[in-house]
């Protein structure tokens, strides 16, 4: 059962007559990021939190919506071992908190989500994983694979390896690259802080901020939790990254009752980052303008209409012939039988790979090549349309 608010929680007060906000209806891939200090207040995880957490986040589930949580709270529920009455400063001491902690986080999500028959999965990213494209591209997939079989994935910086060139430097900036990463329609970043508030007056939280929300962080205070990392300044910049990639973002309260479902279901609760007007995200831009074509697959009628009509990804049973010599990850244009350009995407295998499985079912690809990456030769997410 979610946990009894502390005090009241009442709406967020709208400014200055905000617009609606318009949220995607399905909305079928959300990241909800959940601050340390909302998990492990006292550096110690709250388990009846993650419970009525998880029961929100399990309801949601139900109801269709992929969640991918990115959640903090290792580094903050591991250093009182260590002897530590104080969350530690250095590298070192942040790394070895973390490994005490990543472990207990992990097993309090997995007994929080089982009494709702939902299974979880930990992955651990650093910024050189994120900003090495192969290694990004096979993140994707397997967050894609863990969706389809209904794992709710948990994410946090691997602070046990990253040292401070690689560092992400917070959760809040790795919840946005997240959710360009599986194509989120939402981020949600839960705080301490019950939004954005106006020149920093709890009482006076600011409904809604534009696109080009430059001034917004006039209304930022320095200060941020003992237990946190970040601060509402790295939760702005997570957020102005998410909009320009076309990914709306909410930050709302995690401490306030039943904050995700409310805010699901249109409750106007926290500050709503709006969306840059083109929905285009980075990686898909890349692709359809920027990137070197590597070769040519040339798809049958059904493929055609599966990827134009439906927004499918390309299977290789809809491949009829494979033109050039490229790697896996290489971006080839898709043609239709008759020549017509349909688009350009990533291809998962390389061209010999795509040529031995062409017109062959996806289950048949561990037996003609003798491993699988993924059912797809070219996954949504990777394709653009001309």
């Amino acid at each position: 059962m979610p946990r009894p608010p502390k005090r009241s929680s009442p709406p967020s007060p709208a400014l200055d007559a905000p617009p609606p906000r318009i949220l995607p209806k399905p909305l079928q891939r959300l990241v909800i990021k959940i601050g340390s200090a909302v998990l492990a207040p006292h550096g110690q995880l709250d388990f009846a939190h993650l419970a009525a957490l998880a029961a929100q986040m399990a309801a949601i589930r139900r109801g269709g919506t992929s969640i991918t949580l990115v959640s903090s709270g290792a580094v903050a529920s591991g250093f009182r071992e260590l002897g530590l009455l104080t969350p530690p400063k250095t590298i070192v001491a942040k790394q070895s908190a973390a490994a005490i902690g990543q472990p207990k986080l992990m097993a309090a999500w997995a007994a929080a989500f089982a009494p709702h028959g939902l299974h979880t999965a930990q992955a651990l990213f650093t910024g050189d994983d994120l900003g090495h494209r192969t290694r990004s591209l096979g993140a994707r997939r397997v967050l894609d694979h863990l969706h389809s079989a209904g794992i709710i994935p948990i994410i946090n910086e691997n602070d046990t390896t990253s040292y401070e060139e690689i560092k992400l430097g917070d959760n809040d900036r790795l919840s946005a690259l997240v959710a360009d990463l599986c194509d989120a329609q939402l981020l949600l970043i839960l705080s301490t802080a019950r939004g954005l508030y106006e020149d920093g007056d709890p009482k006076r939280i600011i409904a809604h901020v534009p696109a080009d929300g430059n001034t917004a962080s006039k209304h930022v205070q320095p200060e941020k939790t003992a237990v946190g990392t970040g601060g509402m300044a790295t939760k702005l910049s997570a957020a102005a990254v998410a909009a320009r990639w076309g990914i709306p973002t909410i930050i709302a309260g995690g401490n306030d009752a039943h904050t995700i479902t409310r805010v699901l279901a249109g409750e106007l609760l926290g500050t709503f980052f709006a969306p840059a007007a083109s929905s285009a995200r980075a990686r898909k831009r890349w692709i359809g303008d920027a990137a070197k074509v590597a070769g040519t697959i040339v798809v049958d009628a059904g493929a055609a209409k599966a990827i134009t009509s439906r927004n499918a990804s390309l299977l290789p049973s809809g491949i009829i012939s494979v033109a050039g010599t490229f790697s896996r990850d290489a971006v080839v244009n898709i043609a239709a039988a008759d020549g017509t350009q349909l688009g350009r995407g990533v291809v998962a295998y390389d061209s010999a790979q795509l040529d031995l499985v062409k017109g062959k079912k996806s289950a048949d690809i561990p037996r003609i090549l003798g491993f699988h990456l993924c059912d797809e030769a070219i996954h949504r997410s990777d394709l653009v349309l001309r």
